[in-house]
C-alpha cells in the first residue's frame, strides 16, 4: 500500500467512525460538507481521529477550509503534514 493509500484509508476509517456508518463508494472527489454533510463538530472529531491514526498534529492556524473541501484536499493536507514531520525528524 502506498503512503497515499494509507492516508486515504485513515480518512475513510475516521469518516466511518464520525458518521457512524460505512461510506460506500468513497473517492478522493467526495466532498466532505456537500456529499457527506459534515458539520463543525464532526470535522473536529474527524481531525482528532486522523491525528491519532497518522500521528500528525494539526495546527488550527494552518488549517484552511480549502483543506477540507474533498477527501483529496484533506489527504493532500495530511500528506503535507506527514512529509513536514519527516523533514523535521
Amino acid at each position: 500500500m502506498t503512503d497515499r493509500q494509507v492516508v486515504v484509508r485513515a480518512i475513510e476509517k475516521a469518516l466511518g467512525e464520525v458518521l457512524e456508518r460505512e461510506i460506500a463508494e468513497l473517492t478522493e472527489d467526495t466532498r466532505l460538507f456537500d456529499d457527506l454533510r459534515l458539520d463543525s463538530s464532526s470535522v473536529l472529531e474527524l481531525l482528532l481521529l486522523v491525528e491519532d491514526s497518522t500521528e500528525i498534529a494539526v495546527d488550527p492556524e494552518d488549517l484552511d477550509i480549502d483543506h477540507l473541501r474533498t477527501v483529496r484536499s484533506f489527504a493532500d493536507y495530511v500528506e503535507s503534514l506527514l512529509n513536514r514531520g519527516e523533514a523535521d525528524a
